[in-house]
């Protein structure tokens, strides 16, 4: 008596600050390839559901919220068994969950360093190291969302560059750390949604002006190349993908 072989179960992707603007771009792009998505979020625990339902409701069972809060190393943890519970595997981890704010340097104090040091490179390398196991059995791999602001300062957000260029190190370290089993790469968006509550319309012409293809690009132009580098980017590992109109080189 002959059995049909069992199909493998789709691959997983957690995306952290999944819910909203570019991490809602990504987890639909990723869900659309084909993953089962989990979606994280902090504060953000509507957006969350009501992405997760419109996903199900396309392909039953295929993505979940998780909440966690990433500035504590103990739901960093919780948040990577929860998703290996419900899924039992994790093939793709994207750090997208980001803090943006000023700090002007003489104003600069422990609380606004933290929250920006904590999210965007504290909970990226704890992250990677929880989910680094489930990573390696899949040959999977992380995905880092970085910043051309990493390599090209912008003025008063001094600890928000130093933390974004931390994360593109950690991105080459760990690339050679968990070689050959899981790659490592990043993608550095240039304008892509204003923050919000940025600046007027002067200065967004100023910006619009040192790109070289002269307009803003879009979340699913950040979402394209997250999906090339955890699926197709099979002998790419400790590389930056800049996304950004040319702007690194007007």
């Amino acid at each position: 008596m002959s059995h049909a072989a069992q199909p493998a179960s789709p691959a997983v992707a957690l995306v952290t600050g999944g819910a909203r603007r570019i991490g809602a771009a990504i987890v639909r792009r990723l869900h659309d390839a084909g993953f089962q998505v989990a979606v994280h979020y902090n504060s953000s625990r509507d957006e969350a559901q009501a992405l997760c339902d419109a996903l199900d409701a396309a392909r039953p069972g295929s993505a979940l919220p998780f909440a966690a809060d990433l500035r504590e190393i103990a739901a960093i943890g919780a948040l990577v068994d929860a998703v290996a519970d419900a899924f039992a595997r994790i093939d793709v981890l994207v750090n997208n969950a980001s803090s943006y704010f000023a700090t002007p340097l003489g104003r600069i104090d422990e609380g606004a360093y933290r929250e920006l040091l904590d999210t965007n490179l504290t909970a990226p390398l704890f992250l990677s190291q929880a989910a680094a196991p489930m990573l390696a059995r899949s040959g999977g791999s992380i995905v880092n969302i970085a910043d051309i602001y990493a390599s090209m300062p912008i003025a008063d957000h001094a600890a928000y560059c130093a933390a974004k260029a931390g994360l593109v190190m950690m991105t080459r370290a760990l690339a050679v750390d968990l070689a050959p089993d899981v790659r490592v790469n990043a993608v550095a968006p240039g304008a892509i949604l204003w923050p919000e509550g940025s600046a007027g319309e002067e200065d967004h012409s100023a910006v619009l002006a040192q790109i070289p293809l002269g307009r803003t690009g879009s979340p699913a132009d950040i979402a394209e190349a997250v999906l090339f580098l955890a699926r197709d980017a099979h002998y790419m590992t400790g590389q930056v993908i800049k996304v950004d109109g040319g702007r690194a080189i007007g």
